[in-house]
């Protein structure tokens, strides 16, 4: 039996690296264009500074008194709600696939059953709780 001759290694070698160059020349070229527009609008744009420019505007209300407000405590717990709901649907398609798999469909099914189970849970403490009434 031969052994590999060191054009086999170098010809691996080659192969590998060029898969990554490709990757680092759309990196360089993504970093470029991204550059070139920043600087091509910074080169366009009118320089015009005036006080109302530099004063903070929101929604066209003008800025009174402090920058401090009260934010209802709700607004984040249904964010964390959505959150926990879109990584469950994440979770999803990846199961789905594996699911399909053949030797595998009992056990992933169980598993799925399991993470749904937590997911109810959860889902069942924020009702009774009362997080889920908008009052």
């Amino acid at each position: 039996m031969r052994e590999p001759t060191v054009d086999v290694a170098a010809d691996f070698a080659a192969d590998y690296f060029q898969s990554y160059s490709v990757v680092g020349l759309l990196a360089v070229v993504g970093v470029l264009f991204v550059a070139v527009a920043f600087g091509a609008g910074r080169l366009l744009r009118p320089v015009v500074p005036t006080p109302e420019k530099l004063l903070t505007y929101e929604c066209g209300v003008d800025p009174v008194g402090e920058g401090w407000a009260h934010t209802q405590v709700r607004y984040y717990v249904y964010a964390f709600l959505y959150v926990i709901f879109a990584v469950d649907s994440i979770f999803l398609f990846p199961w789905a696939t594996v699911f399909a798999a053949p030797g595998y469909g009992t056990t992933t099914l169980v598993e799925m059953f399991v993470f749904l189970g937590f997911l109810t849970v959860g889902l069942l403490y924020a009702y009774k709780k009362g997080v889920l009434t908008w009052a």
